[in-house]
């Protein structure tokens, strides 16, 4: 398989549920909507896609269907990362033999390896594929960063092991392991609201979880970035900075799914990370999706009120006023119409 770029743009792609089950027509409307607003790449079954409560059928499942999907018109990165080597060993064969074009392979999580424990279990995969691995470092979820030193190592070792998705908020890191590998490694952003500040010292792009909606404004934001042009990439990212702190008032993805749903994207905002709860269903299916441009007001009106909020005792009412207040910066944002018939500029 012919290597491909793994920068710019790339979505870390919901997984659409429906009653418990993965609705792949709803997949596949996703994947044609990312690629007719000129995505770059997409990322099925990481943590935004839910991986985590995935089975090991389904996991593989949404990997063919993404690859299907895109038809080799963008690269697909499969998550297969795991706490444990050999199930990470496992889901990377799964996913080369699937057609995935490089896999996104996060730090086993909970158990917190150390450093040489990193780099052997980083080892096992990479000698289960000869295809791109982009490491994932997320100390805040995993417990454990990816060590500059190993990060040189496994570059030093394999020649498909050049990436990183660089998820532990600080600027300073980038700069380290640019320092330390210059044009050999590829730096992206594993945070929306970092984009801009990563790629000003060498990251060259991220994998998004706002591109699931705003597929051309973020990709505007990396572009202008690469171009040097930070004025315009820095208006576009105010614009949309309120959409980047709005999708992680509730665990990732419940708040994406709601905007995608809202647009009329995917048809229900169901989430498998979180109990579903009556009146998460009844704002989802009540009625025709509103367009994203009036949706400030239909949240106010409606009282939405999703799975994880309320579960303390509080009252719901107010708990729900709230968080539909909290997500208008979000569904107020203008989401241009992307043509089903025009294809990408």
């Amino acid at each position: 398989m012919k290597l491909r770029p793994l920068t710019g743009t790339l979505t870390a792609l919901i997984t659409p549920f429906r009653q418990h089950e993965v609705a792949y027509d709803d997949l596949a409307k996703l994947v044609a909507y990312q690629i007719r607003g000129g995505i770059d790449g997409l990322v099925p079954v990481g943590t935004t896609g839910e991986s985590p409560t995935l089975s090991h059928e389904e996991h593989l499942e949404v990997i063919r269907a993404v690859v299907a999907a895109a038809r080799g018109r963008v690269p697909v990165v499969a998550g297969t990362g795991s706490n444990s080597t050999d199930e990470a060993v496992e889901l990377t064969q799964l996913a080369h033999a699937a057609g995935a074009d490089a896999m996104l392979v996060v730090a086993p999580y909970y158990n917190k390896p150390s450093q040489e424990g990193l780099f052997q279990h980083f080892c096992a995969v990479a000698d289960a594929t000869d295809r791109p691995i982009i490491l994932y470092s997320i100390p805040g979820r995993c417990g454990v960063e990816i060590g500059v030193p190993v990060v040189e190592r496994l570059a030093a070792k394999y020649k498909h092991v050049r990436w990183i998705k660089e998820a532990g908020g600080n600027v300073d890191r980038v700069d380290q392991l640019k320092q330390a590998l210059g044009s050999d490694l590829t730096v992206l952003s594993g945070d929306d609201s970092l984009t801009l500040p990563f790629m000003s010292v060498g990251a060259e792009g991220v994998i998004s979880v706002a591109s699931n909606l705003f597929v051309r404004e973020v990709g505007r934001i990396v572009r202008h970035a690469r171009e040097n042009d930070y004025a315009k990439a820095a208006a576009i990212h105010r614009k949309l900075y309120p959409v980047f702190k709005a999708q992680f008032l509730d665990p990732n993805p419940v708040p994406i799914k709601f905007a995608l749903a809202r647009a009329g994207i995917i048809r229900s905002a169901e989430a498998k990370t979180f109990a579903e709860d009556e009146h998460a269903v009844e704002i989802v299916s009540a009625g025709p999706v509103m367009p994203i441009a009036s949706a400030t007001n239909a949240v106010s009106e409606c009282g939405v009120w999703m799975p994880g909020r309320c579960r303390s005792g509080g009252k719901r009412p107010s708990s729900r006023r709230r968080y539909a207040s909290s997500l208008a910066p979000m569904l107020a944002v203008e989401v241009p119409r992307i043509s089903a018939t025009r294809s990408a500029p």
